[in-house]
Order: structure tokens, then C-alpha cells, then sequence
């Protein structure tokens, strides 16, 4: 693993935000919603995440996820993701999300 630097640390804008809307992505190569996420002052960002072993689309509404919001935009098939979603695979390689256990401002940064 290479080390780095605070001011690489720095450099990632890990950012909260609040799912408002979940979309089935059937175009999608592996199986993925499309995430509409409110992530405050930033604005509301699309993007996909290979997340649907582990939550409906209902579930994840309301939540608080850690996205990377300056990531430049990434063309997916049709869509064009806006930042990336954050999770850790488990045992079985389903990505389990990286939320918040308590409520913070939209667009809270990690610190």
C-alpha cells in the first residue's frame, strides 16, 4: 500500500448526502441502481452503484450515503455518473455502503 500525504487526503471531497430517489439501471452491465443524491450547497448529482444484493430501492431512500464528488464525470453506457458512490465489499463481494449513523448537513465533508 503507498502512503500519502495530508494534503492527498485533502484532495478527496468525501461528501454527505441524501438519497432522494432510487432507479432500477437495467442497462447496466453488472446488476446497479441509479442514485439521485442531495449532497446540499453541491447540488443534487445522479450516479450508478452496484448495490442491489443488499438494498431495495425503498430502503435506500431518506438515507445518508459518502459519496467523492470531484471525480470528473464518468460516462456508464447512457448515463453519465456525477460522483462516486462509497461502500466496502463483504464476504461475498456485495458492496455494503458507507453511511452515517447520525444526521449531518448535506454536503458535510469528511474530516
Amino acid at each position: 500500500m503507498e502512503e500519502i500525504t495530508w494534503n492527498d487526503f485533502e484532495k478527496v471531497e468525501l461528501r454527505a448526502g441524501t438519497v432522494l430517489e432510487v432507479f432500477d439501471f437495467p442497462e447496466a452491465r453488472k446488476p446497479a441502481y441509479k442514485v439521485k443524491v442531495d449532497f446540499g450547497e453541491l447540488g443534487i448529482r445522479m450516479s450508478s452503484a452496484q448495490i442491489t444484493a443488499l438494498y431495495t430501492k425503498e430502503e435506500l431512500v431518506g438515507k445518508q450515503i459518502v459519496g467523492v464528488v470531484n471525480f470528473p464525470r464518468k460516462q456508464i453506457g447512457k448515463f453519465m455518473s456525477e460522483f462516486l458512490v462509497t461502500g466496502f465489499a463483504d464476504e461475498n463481494g456485495d458492496i455494503v455502503l458507507t453511511t452515517l449513523n447520525g444526521k449531518v448537513p448535506n454536503g458535510s465533508k469528511l474530516c
